[in-house]
């Protein structure tokens, strides 16, 4: 499976009814999408506090992350993998100026 294919299938999940505009669905997606981030970075915390890391609980809560972001690219008519190109090139690029790869650009 391709993660344009995925993002294809997840975007065919069942959304909750009642959102009554695109804010509120897009609200709803990225809401969901920082809720997983906050399951992974979970995951770490109790490897911290418990010395050992569930590797499979980690992959576990990537996984749910990644699809609430392929919700998200779904409904922004956007296709994951051109998302993911994008990405490189404007990563490859800030390493190229010397910034951090994860130096954000437009604030």
């Amino acid at each position: 499976m391709t993660i344009d294919e995925y993002a294809q299938w997840a975007a065919a999940i069942a959304k909750p009814v009642g959102l009554s505009s695109r804010f509120d669905v897009l609200a709803y997606l990225v809401l969901g999408l920082c809720g997983e981030a906050g399951e992974v970075a979970d995951t770490v915390r109790r490897q911290i506090r418990d010395g050992a890391l569930s590797e499979d609980r980690l992959v576990y809560e990537l996984g749910d992350l990644l699809y609430h972001w392929a919700c998200l690219c779904a409904e922004l008519g956007r296709l994951p993998s051109k998302m993911l190109e994008q990405s490189q090139r404007n990563i490859e690029a800030r390493l190229a100026a010397g910034k951090s790869a994860t130096a954000t650009t437009h604030e």
